[in-house]
């Protein structure tokens, strides 16, 4: 192994669109979805939906169909396959659903390259209908992290790989983490001056980094697009391998200084993020 453990988000970073939504659009639900959006949280919202999808005779089987014609960038596999061929340990943290997610890496035939998914739980009830739930019981246990929605705090989870990792002596592991959304911030400010943080450019995690990118240890590397994905995340798996363990040092990319520089000094991050990820 490399000594690389690099994490992925999977809607907008793996691939290219918001799973939930893709299978609310394609199978015609979006006005419902947007009637009961406001209603109620997230997770139990898609619960209810899937509940109305199996009482209008959708099909579990339609429901893969729609996930398998979701968009991915070309680039995206092969980055996924290099980085695995390389030695790395790829893992999934993301507020998708495990049925969405396992049903498009199987598609893909990219399942097998990772050794660990964290997200929602989603299963195929005995009645047939597919079953949608939240990753932390925020009724019974909330998680207590005012920047993350209350189903999951992704930065619990890194949390608990850094521990793991100290639990079996591989805490000079490195982690390179990769995410899109404003639920990737939380785990962005747990990782290490030894890790890595590439978020995904213009979108919700890039803007809140740019805020104050020296609240972060790790270095930060940028990505727009999948073809980006591919070359920053061997470029950075080929530096760490390379590199000393001593000699690390932060790094800020220009592009988030600049833009760090028109935020007012007296501005200060929000207490509470966006819902989704």
């Amino acid at each position: 192994m490399s000594g690389i453990i690099v994490v992925f988000d999977f809607d907008k970073t793996i691939v290219d669109c918001d799973s939930d939504n893709w299978v609310i659009d394609g199978l015609g639900f979006t006005d419902l979805f947007n009637q009961l959006l406001p209603t109620m949280p997230w997770n139990t919202l898609m619960d209810k939906l899937m509940l109305e999808m199996h009482a209008q005779g959708k099909t579990i089987g339609e429901i893969k169909e729609v996930l398998h014609r979701i968009p991915i960038h070309p680039r995206v596999i092969p980055a996924i396959k290099a980085a695995h061929a390389l030695g790395c340990d790829l893992r999934i943290v993301s507020d998708a659903n495990l049925f969405f997610i396992e049903t498009i890496l199987e598609h893909l035939g990219i399942k097998e390259y990772f050794s660990e998914i964290n997200t929602n739980p989603g299963y195929v009830s005995e009645e047939g209908r597919l079953r949608i739930l939240p990753y932390h019981d925020f009724n019974k246990a909330p998680h207590g992290c005012a920047l993350c929605p209350p189903n999951m705090c992704k930065g619990l989870i890194i949390e608990r790989i850094q521990d793991s990792l100290s639990n079996n002596g591989d805490e000079n592991k490195r982690i390179i983490y990769l995410g899109d959304g404003s639920g990737d911030y939380c785990p962005s400010l747990r990782l290490r001056e030894r890790d890595f943080m590439m978020p995904r450019k213009n979108f919700p995690v890039w803007d809140l980094i740019c805020r104050d990118p020296l609240l972060l240890k790790a270095e930060i590397h940028p990505w727009s697009d999948g073809q980006e994905l591919e070359q920053v995340l061997l470029q950075l798996i080929n530096k760490i391998t390379s590199l000393d363990d001593e000699s690390s040092q932060q790094f800020i990319s220009s592009d988030c200084k600049m833009q760090t520089l028109s935020v007012t000094a007296h501005e200060a991050l929000p207490k509470v993020l966006p819902v989704r990820s």
